[in-house]
C-alpha cells in the first residue's frame, strides 16, 4: 500500500524484514521441537539461536540466483549458523514455513485492527450518548419519513460494529493456524508431534488437515471479512456525506481553520474523509473477490495464490487499519447541528406526521381508505411548495375536524410519540 494511507504500526508487520523474522520463529520453533524430541542435538539447537540471523538485501541477492525465496532466505542463514545450520529447515517444505510465518504477520495484524476498532465502539458510543434525544427525520429512500433522533441513528452504527469486533474475535482463533507436515502435509519427513510443539511455541494450533499448504479458504475468510468491516466504514461515511449535503447540513465533517476545500471555490467544505474512505471500501471488497479466486488451487499444491497474497493481504490489512483511525476521528469530531434536523424536520409543515394523524383518524372510528385520502390530499397539497403547511391545512380540513379535537391534532405532531420505545434499543446497547 502507498506510503499516504500507511500507518507505521501496520505497515511494519508487512515489511520484508519482518516477515523474514517471522520465517526465523518458525525455523528455531521447528528445531527446538526437534530438540526436545530427541531428533538435534540441544546444543546445536542452542548454537543456532544465539547465531542465526539474516540480511533482507543479501536475501534479495541470493533470491535473485536461485529465484526460489526461501531457499534464499535459508542460504542467508547458514552464512550466519554455520555447521549447525544443517538441521534447519529438515524435514520441512518451503510452505510450512511460508504460511505458518504468513499467520503470525496475519494476527498481529489482526489485533491491531481490533485495537483499533476498540476506539471506533468508543467513539460511537460516546456521540451516540450525547445525541440520544437530538430529534431528527428518519428518511427512507432518500425521503423524508417519521422522526428518529441522531442517537438512534448511531445506535445501529454502534450495534454494526459490535457484530464486526465479534466476527474478528472469530476470526482470529480460525486464522491462528500453522502447518509443519512436509511435502503435500503427509508427515512423511516430519513427525507431527514437532508441529504440534512448534506451533504451540508460536502461538497457533497446528491446521488439522493440511496439504502441502494451508487451504486458503481460511486467508478467503480473513480478506472477506475485513471487507464487511470496511463496507460498514463505508455506510458510516455515505451517511454522513448525505447529511453533509449544503440542502441538508445536519452533521458535517471537522473543518479546520486553515483547511481549504476547493482549489477553485471558496467556500467549499467537502466531505473529503468520507469519500476517501467510502473509495477505500472498494479495494478492500475487490480484494475478497481475488481471495475467493485463490481457494482453488491444483492438487495439493501450486503458487497461483502467491503473487496475490502479496499484494492482497498488506493492502487489505494497511487500508482497513487506516480506515478505522480516520473514521473513528471522523465520528469523534463531527460537527452536529440540531437546529438544521428541525428545520428539516418541519419542512411542508411538518409532513412527516402523516402516519401519526391517518392512525389516529382510524382509531376514532374513520374508514382507514377514507383517512388515507384526506391525509395524503393534504400532504401532497403542502408538498414541495414554498409555503405549503400540511399541519394547517389538517387543522382546516373539515373531514378531519368532525373527527378529531384541536388537542388531538396537536397530539399528533409531537415527536416525542415516535421515540416513546427507544429506550428499549438504548438499553440494550449500554447507551
Amino acid at each position: 500500500m502507498i506510503e499516504r494511507y500507511t500507518l507505521p504500526e501496520m505497515g511494519e508487520i508487512w515489511t520484508d524484514n519482518y516477515k523474514l523474522k517471522t520465517w526465523l520463529q518458525v525455523e528455531i520453533a521447528v528445531c527446538e521441537a526437534q530438540a526436545e524430541l530427541g531428533y538435534t542435538p540441544q546444543e546445536a539447537v542452542d548454537e543456532i539461536k544465539a547465531k542465526a540471523n539474516f540480511d533482507p538485501q543479501r536475501v534479495l541477492e541470493i533470491e535473485a540466483e536461485v529465484r526460489h525465496d526461501v531457499i534464499a532466505f535459508l542460504t542467508n542463514v547458514n552464512e550466519y549458523v554455520g555447521d549447525a545450520g544443517r538441521y534447519i529447515h529438515l524435514g520441512l517444505t518451503s510452505s510450512d514455513v511460508l504460511d505458518t510465518g504468513l499467520a503470525l504477520q496475519m494476527v498481529v495484524s489482526l489485533n491491531l485492527i481490533l485495537e483499533r476498532l476498540e476506539e471506533l465502539i468508543q467513539a460511537i458510543r460516546y456521540q451516540a450518548q450525547q445525541h440520544r434525544n437530538t430529534i431528527m427525520v428518519g428518511r427512507s429512500h432518500g425521503i423524508h419519513a417519521e422522526p428518529i433522533t441522531f442517537g438512534f441513528k448511531l445506535a445501529g452504527w454502534l450495534a454494526e460494529v459490535l457484530r464486526n469486533r465479534d466476527r474478528l474475535v472469530r476470526l482470529r482463533k480460525e486464522i491462528a493456524v500453522g502447518k509443519i507436515s512436509g511435502a503435500v502435509g503427509t508427515y512423511a519427513n516430519v513427525d507431527p508431534q514437532i508441529e504440534a510443539i512448534a506451533c504451540q511455541k508460536l502461538g497457533l494450533e497446528p491446521d488439522c488437515a493440511s496439504t502441502q499448504v494451508i487451504s486458503r479458504d481460511r486467508h478467503a475468510d480473513y480478506v472477506q471479512q475485513l471487507a464487511l468491516l470496511t463496507a460498514s466504514i463505508e455506510r458510516f461515511a455515505v451517511e454522513i456525506r448525505n447529511l453533509q449535503r449544503t440542502d441538508v447540513l445536519e452533521v458535517e465533517e471537522f473543518f479546520s481553520k486553515k483547511q481549504k476545500g476547493s482549489s477553485a471555490m471558496p467556500h467549499k467544505r467537502n466531505p473529503i474523509r468520507s469519500e476517501r474512505l467510502t473509495g477505500m471500501a472498494r479495494i478492500v471488497r475487490g480484494n475478497a473477490v481475488a481471495a475467493l479466486e485463490n481457494v482453488a488451487l491444483w492438487h495439493e499444491r501450486d503458487i497461483s495464490h502467491s503473487s496475490v497474497e502479496r499484494v492482497i493481504l498488506p493492502d487489505s490489512c494497511i487500508l482497513t487499519h487506516f480506515m478505522l483511525k480516520e473514521i473513528t476521528g471522523l465520528v469523534k469530531n463531527l460537527l452536529v447541528y440540531p437546529e438544521n434536523m428541525k428545520r428539516n424536520m418541519n419542512v411542508y409543515g411538518g409532513v412527516i406526521f402523516s402516519q401519526r394523524v391517518l392512525l389516529t383518524l382510524v382509531e376514532k372510528g374513520m374508514n382507514r381508505e377514507e383517512a388515507y385520502r384526506v391525509v395524503q390530499g393534504c400532504a401532497m397539497t403542502a408538498w414541495n411548495k414554498t409555503d405549503g403547511d400540511f399541519r394547517q391545512l389538517v387543522s382546516e380540513d373539515e373531514t378531519v375536524t368532525q373527527t378529531l379535537s384541536a388537542a388531538e391534532i396537536d397530539a399528533c405532531f409531537d415527536p416525542n410519540h415516535h421515540l416513546k420505545n427507544l429506550d428499549e434499543i438504548y438499553q440494550r446497547l449500554g447507551i
